[in-house]
């Protein structure tokens, strides 16, 4: 007696399992062999791979090699999936999981590794670098330096110089490959005029291009001590010799006006023993010496934790103001007794329309202590400094805030109050409650169910308000005192783009620290929200 089969076990269910598993082979077979498609699949990954050369070509050049290993490993991995029969899930989920990677796992991971750098002005390159560019930027002309015949050369828009010494060698260079000798170079009695492969620059193109010819340094040999030759006037080249002697066994670098000698302490940058940095300096690995910092160090913890505070109270107020005028906006106007409401409803979501960094220029125009609209037109010419005084440029920002925000909060309100059902308030009438115990006991309830989780959203971004702070009071008005760049109306985000972009410096290092604590802030405040509105839940 044979077992019995699929088909005789239930012969209602296999055809359409059939026909399912046949509609998905079709539609495997159509995303995987379509000629169409198949072109589309070329040309698309002919762009992705050459984009990813580009970018591999680019990293060998500064020895990023793990980089380079990531890249390869992603694009071989994408020209597989997308060149084999089948894996159709996959064809969908890589091009999200990339743009996941690049714009939010990278970007997050890099300024975690930035956090825990010096990374920054005067520390933004290697060591290598920064020993050429103390040794560059100390050079002085030899007095006694022999003139080198010159002619500015150019190959795939690189600039080079073309000499003859006195003794008659050709040698070229730039600033980034010392002089080397050449043969067969194009002569003009005793001076080298041209080189095969390369163009020589005429008079005319020397005038344009005189203020980079000027900034050149070609190292005259692999040893940075031997200097450079540079050029006045793009005719003649003269030796240059550094001020400072770096000697690379014993890892100093010598003044030989002062005899002062700089060490490797291992802070980044060269220093006496009296505490006096060379720089520029190099990036090195700092732990976690910027976030102690924040908290340890006079000059930054106290106007840190000033910033943190009025960040919490910004955020909170903002979120306060808003849902309380925009939940009030929602229940007139969800009244069927009121005529018109449609045309209401448009002019209270008119400031929503507008971008806000817009209104945010436009406030502080109307807000303009000497010839802003408030105090002309509205207090009579009265002198108030609305932007410029601690406390009322505070006041202002909330007030701005609230003009922007109400919108968005009348908006989920309205639309929170509407989807409750009117039996629940009719039942609560006919039990004799008045108007205050329904909208207290029934509305409110099932409305924080629904705007809950927005309002820990509005209050997230609210912490990170940058374009309304940044562009009605730029932080304003400064403190003075502070050991970072920071004013009485910074919230976190603005004051960690001072430090990192605002000023004469820029401290990368201390603003990725400043970034790594709002995200734990943050994420710490809406998992521990989010778990509260749990209890919401009952309610339905």
């Amino acid at each position: 007696m044979s077992a019995p089969t699929t088909e005789n076990r239930d012969p209602a269910i296999d055809p359409r399992r059939r026909k399912n598993s046949a509609r998905a082979r079709r539609i495997a077979d159509s995303a995987g062999v379509g000629w169409k498609v198949l072109l589309l699949k070329i040309v698309a990954m002919a762009i992705i791979d050459a984009l990813a050369l580009y970018s591999v070509l680019v990293l060998m050049q500064s020895e990023q090699w793990i980089p380079i290993v990531v890249i390869l490993l992603i694009t071989g991995f994408a020209n597989y999936i997308y060149f084999s029969r089948g894996n159709l899930p996959a064809k969908y989920l890589i091009p999200g999981l990339i743009f996941l990677f690049v714009f939010q796992i990278f970007a997050a991971g890099y300024t975690a590794y930035v956090a825990f750098t010096n990374y920054g002005t005067g520390h933004n390159s290697d060591k290598d670098a920064a020993v050429n560019a103390l040794l560059l930027q100390a050079q002085e002309r030899v007095p006694d330096s022999p003139a080198y015949k010159l002619t500015i050369v150019e190959r795939l828009g690189e600039l080079s110089f073309l000499v003859t010494d006195p003794d008659g060698v050709v040698e070229i260079g730039n600033d980034d490959n010392p002089l080397e000798p050449v043969e067969n170079a194009e002569m003009d009695g005793s001076k080298a005029v041209g080189l095969d492969g390369y163009n020589s620059l005429n008079f005319s193109q020397i005038v344009a291009n005189q203020q980079e010819i000027a900034a050149m340094a070609v190292p005259l040999s692999d040893d940075p001590n031997d200097g450079s030759l540079r050029t006045p006037d793009g005719s003649s080249a003269y030796v240059y010799l550094s001020k400072l002697v770096y000697d690379e066994q014993a890892d100093t670098m010598t003044d030989t006006r002062t005899g002062t000698v700089y060490y490797d302490i291992g802070t980044g940058a060269f220093t006496a023993e009296d505490g006096t940095e060379l720089l520029p300096g190099w990036q090195i690995f700092v732990g976690f010496d910027n976030f102690t910092r924040a908290f340890t160090e006079e000059s930054i913890r106290g106007p840190f934790f000033s910033v943190l505070a009025w960040t919490f109270v910004f955020a909170f107020l903002s979120v306060a103001t808003t849902f309380v005028l925009g939940l009030f906006l929602a229940i007139v106007f969800n009244d069927p007794r009121m005529k018109s409401k449609k045309y209401y409803r448009v002019l209270m979501i008119l400031p929503y329309a507008f971008p806000g960094f817009l209104s945010a220029l436009v406030w502080a125009g109307m807000m303009n202590q000497e010839f802003g609209f408030i105090n002309v037109v509205l207090f009579g010419g009265a002198d108030i400094p609305w932007l410029t005084n601690e406390w009322l440029a505070k006041f202002s920002i909330i007030l701005v805030n609230l003009w922007l925000g109400f919108p968005y909060m009348f908006l989920i309100c309205t639309g929170a109050l509407q989807s409750i059902p009117d039996d629940l308030q009719e039942a609560a009438r006919v039990d004799g409650a008045n108007a205050w115990q329904v909208f207290r006991s029934i509305k409110f309830p099932l409305l924080l169910v629904a705007v809950a989780p927005l309002l820990i959203a509005s209050f997230a971004y609210n912490f990170n308000n940058f374009s309304l702070i940044y562009m009605l009071t730029g932080g304003g008005p400064r403190d003075a005192t502070a050991g970072v760049n920071v004013g009485a109306t910074d919230i976190l985000i603005t004051m960690v783009y001072k430090v990192a972009f605002v000023g004469s410096t820029a401290d990368y290092g201390s603003a990725s620290a400043f970034s790594i604590i709002i995200f734990l802030i943050v994420g710490t405040i809406s998992i521990i929200a989010f778990r509260q509105t749990k209890a919401l839940e009952e309610l339905n």
